[in-house]
């Protein structure tokens, strides 16, 4: 017999970010919401009224900390800056992505494919998992009974997923199912995580662009098979 949550830790993903130039942005300054971005926060926050959210912990980029502020006024909560919850390190951060010119073209950076279980571009999966369910236990605690919301970002969020459910890392990006200011939430009795679930308050919101990337701006580019 399934048993009613008594604690649920939403991650919700940051809204879209003003980024012309296709630029792989990861844990770059400067990069924040766009118009569009701005409005899916908002919605989200909407959407999320009259829940019990007691707690507010939030990446320390700037997009994602505008995702939050919207939810933060709507429910009168603090925003407590958690750098556990940033996005992943990548050696492509900084490069382009566009098709035709792209860094996965360059001969130079093929070195960095070899293993897409570690992943060998970039932080480790076991290392991000390690820090998102740190602070996922740590927003559990001070939301004991009610509700908390994390804002963070697609691969962290999709690799804890992932963790949680007890699915392999291996991956493919383009199956990713973590769409712009969408909410991956954990439901707890006690400390013990009972289901997953998933919803996209601002679904209606999101470019067909976005749901066809081949990879997220802040993530890893498409694995190789094996």
């Amino acid at each position: 017999m399934s048993q009613t949550p008594d604690t649920i830790v939403h991650l919700m993903r940051h809204g879209e970010v003003h980024n012309p130039e296709g630029v792989l942005y990861g844990r770059r300054d400067g990069f924040h919401l766009s118009d569009l971005g701005t409005r899916m926060a908002e919605k989200v926050a909407s959407s999320l009224e009259g829940r019990d959210i007691v707690h507010l912990r939030v990446s320390p980029l700037e997009r994602a900390q505008e995702t939050a502020a919207p939810l933060a006024m709507a429910q009168g909560l603090d925003v407590t800056t958690d750098p556990r919850i940033i996005e992943s390190t990548n050696v492509f951060e900084g490069e382009r992505f566009a098709e035709g010119d792209g860094a996965l073209r360059k001969p130079a950076n093929w070195r960095y494919l070899w293993n897409p279980w570690r992943p060998s571009w970039g932080e480790p999966y076991k290392e991000v998992v390690g820090r998102m369910m740190a602070a996922v236990h740590d927003a559990r605690e001070a939301a004991a009974g009610h509700e908390a919301v994390l804002v963070s970002h697609q691969l962290p969020i999709w690799i804890t997923r992932l963790h949680v459910e007890g699915r392999s890392f291996l991956h493919d990006p383009r199956r990713r199912q973590c769409t712009l200011c969408s909410l991956t939430s954990l439901h707890f009795v006690g400390d013990r995580l009972t289901q997953v679930s998933y919803s996209e308050p601002a679904g209606d919101l999101i470019p067909v662009t976005d749901k066809k990337a081949p990879f997220s701006a802040g993530g890893a580019p498409e694995e190789k098979r094996p």
